[in-house]
């Protein structure tokens, strides 16, 4: 990668290493306590303030897709019961156990039309990542074969009600338009995906968001085994937000991780993406208020 760049008060510097490190603890607040602090990041004045939670504008947006598209909760209840099955093998997962399409249809409904199994768990964790220069890299004879290629980052309006649509997210389409554009590849280009499934239907909505899948047409990608670890895209190897779990302030980075050792080989199901070359990670704020994009290939 090319020497990261900042700006002081004597111009622009060059750094050929950064550390980038974030962490989260969330478990030490009840329930109540945690839907509050995330729900910081919801549209105040219009949500919070009305007792808006997340699973309850994310069952807005479920429901409204379900009912644009003529999908179901089972459609749902797949993208659950992939993630689950990708996060067994997962030594840092949360959730290390699969489930079946039923527990996800008969487990207590959060918000209709979302249960417990469609929504990701309340997690701590941290993760960290070194950028080094292909100079700085070679001088320490050190092998950094993945490089970040392209980044985007967008943002959408934060409540619900001040959008086009619930079920489409400008956010996410503009920073990967961005990451594509800067990388010179397309999204048919993607061999394996992180993406962010706070909710069951988030990663619908992402999939569909970032290219890969038409408006209306990535409800059956999980049903039709298209993103599992066998699938033409997989799609959270991890065991994703879902599974693996959700430490907010270091999901992102997280992913970044995860990807890198799935394309260097030392990912527990590298294995099931062997030829895998160029990986995307999508991380997205509140409802998609504001999305990021990053994409990594191997270039050696």
């Amino acid at each position: 990668m090319h020497p990261a760049v900042w700006r002081s008060d004597r111009g622009y510097r060059r750094s050929e290493a950064v550390l980038v490190g974030a962490a989260e603890t969330l478990t030490h607040l009840d329930t109540a306590e945690a839907t509050d602090a995330l729900a910081l990041a919801a549209d105040e004045q219009w949500e919070t303030r009305a007792g808006m939670t997340f699973p309850g504008a994310y069952a807005l947006m479920a429901r409204t897709y379900l009912e644009t598209f003529g999908a179901d909760r089972e459609d749902l209840a797949h993208v659950a019961v992939k993630n689950h099955a990708h996060a067994v093998d997962n030594p840092i997962a949360q959730f290390q156990h699969e489930i079946a399409v039923n527990d996800v249809l008969v487990a207590p409904i959060i918000s209709d039309p979302l249960g417990l199994y469609d929504a990701c768990p309340v997690t701590d964790g941290a993760s960290a990542i070194v950028l080094v220069s292909d100079a700085f890299a070679a001088s320490h004879g050190w092998s950094a074969p993945t490089m970040i290629t392209g980044t985007g980052q967008a943002s959408d309006r934060l409540a619900l009600q001040a959008r086009d649509s619930l079920i489409e997210t400008p956010a996410t389409s503009a920073a990967a338009s961005a990451a594509y554009r800067q990388a010179g590849i397309e999204p048919t280009d993607i061999d394996v995906a992180e993406v962010h499934d706070c909710f069951t239907i988030a990663e619908i909505l992402d999939i569909e968001g970032l290219g890969f899948y038409d408006i209306g047409t990535g409800y059956r990608a999980a049903r039709d085994g298209e993103t599992w670890s066998n699938g033409s895209l997989p799609v959270n190897l991890s065991g994703g937000l879902k599974a693996k779990g959700h430490p907010v302030g270091a999901t992102s980075v997280a992913q970044v991780v995860e990807l890198t050792k799935l394309l260097n080989g030392r990912h527990m199901n590298a294995n099931t993406v062997p030829d895998a070359t160029t990986g995307l990670a999508h991380n997205a704020g509140g409802t998609v208020a504001s999305a990021t994009v990053t994409i990594l290939e191997v270039v050696e």
